[in-house]
């Protein structure tokens, strides 16, 4: 990527929420062309991270796909959905993404696989930590793995779910390591900026568990634990076979073990 594609400076605006203040966030999963994913990861990591939170969103973290060499994953909040309208006309409709918007969609086979989320029960994501951002022009990865378990319901998730979340679910995998887990489900208000599609009327169940290792995070499946004591439970209220994401986080992922 040339080092002339560089961010302009972020301008004085909202302040973004905190990622524990974030009542919406984007599970965003971009299909890129064969041997891409440095090349947006360079680009995004320099100029779209501190530039989208000066207009008042939080990137909380953003990843390689470390079952599909071809997939950049991302994770965005916001406090609320006219905040959302807003941060977002803001963003794309200003210089940072006029300059740079045809390098990053050269990369990008499709970016519409985006599910609009809000945590699931009050606290349910205080857990995730954000840490400093190293400076623009870092490379490499952070430190941990985050795996993120996509859940297809029937319907939005009920009372007895959710504690079932609690109780069988999140316990089972923080002794399996994980470090922090929370949980978010489908937001159901309408899409107020269509400019960016999101999945409407899917309603899902997603965990984010953070891990100090791919290994700690690939140990919750190998071991079978998941199998004997979650899916059992778990399997009236599936309208579909559950898909995990195993993410490491870029060198400025504020997201990271």
């Amino acid at each position: 990527m040339p080092d002339t594609l560089i961010a302009t400076p972020p301008q004085p605006g909202a302040a973004p929420p905190a990622a524990d203040e974030c009542a919406l966030v984007e599970l965003r999963q971009y299909t890129l062309h064969p041997h891409q994913r440095e090349e947006l990861i360079d680009l995004f990591d320099r100029a779209f991270v501190e530039t989208q939170e000066a207009q008042g969103m939080r990137v909380l973290g953003q990843f390689r796909d470390l079952g599909r060499p071809d997939m950049f994953v991302w994770l965005r909040g916001f406090a609320h959905m006219e905040s959302r309208r807003r941060a977002l006309e803001g963003f794309y409709g200003g210089p940072v993404w006029a300059a740079h918007r045809s390098a990053a969609n050269a990369t990008m086979v499709d970016s519409d696989n985006v599910l609009l989320l809000r945590p699931a029960w009050p606290g349910s994501t205080m857990a995730l930590p954000q840490h400093p951002r190293p400076a623009p022009g870092s490379r490499g990865a952070a430190p941990g793995v985050l795996t993120a378990t996509v859940f297809p319901l029937h319907e939005n998730p009920t009372p007895a779910l959710l504690d079932f979340c609690r109780h069988r679910m999140a316990p089972l995998l923080q002794r399996s390591g994980a470090r922090q887990v929370a949980w978010y489900c489908t937001e159901a208000s309408a899409n107020t900026f269509p400019r960016l599609p999101v999945r409407e009327g899917e309603p899902v169940l997603l965990a984010l568990a953070l891990f100090g290792s791919a290994a700690a995070a690939q140990a919750v499946t190998t071991s079978g634990a998941w199998q004997r004591g979650v899916a059992p439970g778990l399997a009236p209220w599936l309208a579909g076979p559950p898909h995990t994401l195993r993410l490491q986080p870029t060198a400025r992922s504020a997201l990271h073990a």
